[in-house]
């Protein structure tokens, strides 16, 4: 198997409490590598260049290599450590104030300095906004933003928050530049002004240009003299000749199983190689409670009892995921396997039968299963009508599977319309809060109108509070044992990251890891 790397996710630690302060090394950043430009293309689309908007993929590929935020995560790392900032820390018994010091020179990549004005403006102003496809929704324990001097910012926090920090670190933490942004509406030229390694040069529906900020003050050791970001929109068998043929240095996001397959055959001789990393990204079905057929809990667990992941890995997605047998995944801390516990690794069909006569349901079950061809991965609308089958092959059930547009989809899902389908998630950070918090509660992003008031009401609020991240795996494992145990989800798979590169390409093994930060600095040609 011609693979370069598969590098290890690092644990989370405890004492974010204590504080985070900046190391030595590359603290002042620049270049240490070539001017080579690196070219890379991508099937996903970059939907925003202003970060109060973007909420995808491809637009926090930009924005992590754009905006600076007062922390980031550290390749192979999941603890966040100081970027923009010299350190930041809670302060006293609670997490409730957030306070971090930025450091000395800083600019924005027009010249500009960036004081603590610029970061009270960025927060303040994507919630004022409040976009509907932007990171607001990580924020509801925010109450304010003060700036005691310029170099000086404090959080205050409505709830105690030790997930704060990870959040910030995230693309939503990205800071703007106050006189090139408006306060109360979005930012639509396709331009952007950060502070982060790299400066964008210009934006269209072809492709991205980046050249190295020389402005740049943080940790980034940039290992290039900029990165073209092409954009393939979808077209899987461009991207691949396009890698292949060399018009392209690197393949990222958006390769199918298949393509996968066909370069690992080709061997050494061929001039590329595939990187795999590890990755936090999941993929769920999902069961509306109120649908009137997948709101019954025995025909739940019938489904988990009948779903074969082996068989779905190998089959349709050739070996590029792993089984998930939880919703917190592998990798991060206060992961489980309460699906695998409950209800095995293989197809029980007596199991199965037994949870529906529990449920009063003797005959077979029709079942249509919801899919969206392309949003969560080339292979969904394959994997769900091999689901379906699956059922089928039980007896116990009717189900097919059905495929709509994405707009649609979304549009169906919050209208109440399907009992079952699909769904993907990217961690917008490596914590355990962002695999469960999301899912539960008031306008979570499910939409399958599921309520706990044990998941919402203590476990959720106790591991926000708990600023000790490992004393948080019992309240997590018990979540993930309720969610087990009433099956408003069912976890899948979890991915590994992929991208081809082409020979003398260098970098790829630091930019796919559990943070989801692609690190455009760590990319170098020879």
């Amino acid at each position: 198997m011609n693979i370069r790397n598969q590098w290890p996710v690092l644990p989370i630690v405890a004492g974010l409490a204590s504080g985070l302060l900046a190391g030595c090394g590359t603290e002042t950043g620049g270049s240490g590598g070539n001017d080579s430009n690196v070219v890379m293309g991508m099937s996903d689309d970059v939907l925003a260049t202003d970060p109060a908007s973007g909420y995808d993929p491809g637009s926090w590929l930009l924005f992590n290599n754009v905006f600076q935020s007062l922390l980031s995560f550290p390749k192979g790392g999941t603890e966040p450590q100081p970027e923009a900032a010299e350190e930041c820390s809670f302060t006293g018994t609670e997490t409730k104030v957030y306070r971090c010091t930025l450091k000395d020179g800083l600019k924005f990549s027009n010249g500009a300095a960036l004081t603590s004005k610029d970061v009270k403006f960025s927060f303040d102003r994507m919630l004022k906004i409040n976009d509907d496809a932007g990171p607001a929704i990580m924020f509801p324990t925010l109450d304010k933003v003060e700036t005691p001097d310029e170099k000086t910012v404090v959080f205050k926090l409505n709830t105690p928050d030790a997930t704060f920090p990870s959040k910030i670190a995230s693309g939503a933490g990205s800071i703007v530049d106050h006189r090139q942004y408006e306060a109360g509406r979005l930012r639509e030229d396709g331009r952007a002004v950060g502070s982060g390694p790299y400066k964008l040069e210009s934006f269209n529906d072809d492709e991205a240009v980046f050249s190295v900020n020389e402005h740049y003050k943080g940790t980034a050791d940039i290992q290039n003299g900029g990165v073209t970001l092409k954009f393939f929109h979808g077209d899987q068998a461009g991207l691949k000749k396009a890698v292949q043929e060399g018009d392209v240095d690197i393949a990222y996001r958006g390769l199918t199983a298949d393509d996968i397959a066909d370069i690992e055959q080709g061997g050494p001789s061929s001039g590329v190689d595939i990187v795999e990393g590890n990755s936090a990204e999941v993929q769920h079905l999902v069961f509306n409670m109120d649908d009137p057929v997948a709101g019954k809990l025995g025909v739940r667990k019938a489904i988990a009892h009948l779903i074969d992941r082996e068989a779905l890995i190998r089959d349709v997605h050739q070996g590029t995921a792993t089984p998930l047998y939880s919703i917190v995944p592998a990798g991060i801390a206060g992961h489980n396997t309460a699906f695998f516990d409950a209800y095995g690794a293989h197809p029980d069909k007596a199991r199965a039968q037994a949870a529906l006569r529990a449920d009063g349901i003797t005959g077979k079950v029709k079942l249509t299963l919801w899919s969206t061809p392309s949003r969560y991965g080339p292979a969904t609308d394959d994997e769900l009508a091999a689901i379906a089958k699956q059922l089928n092959a039980s007896g116990l059930f009717d189900a097919e599977m059905r495929s709509v547009p994405f707009e649609q989809y979304e549009k169906d899902i919050a209208a109440g319309k399907y009992g079952v389908y699909v769904k993907g998630w990217v961690p917008d950070y490596p914590d355990a809060d962002n695999f469960t918090a999301p899912f539960f509660g008031k306008d979570n992003v499910l939409g399958n109108n599921y309520t706990n008031r044990a998941i919402t009401g203590s476990l959720i609020p106790s591991t926000a509070a708990q600023s000790d991240r490992s004393a948080t795996d019992k309240d997590y494992g018990r979540i993930q044992d309720i969610v087990a145990e009433d099956v408003p989800m069912l976890p899948v798979w979890q991915g590994k990251q992929y991208a081809v590169v082409r020979d003398g390409v260098y970098g790829l093994e630091y930019c796919l890891d559990a943070s989801t930060v692609f690190r455009f600095w760590e990319l170098s040609k020879g």
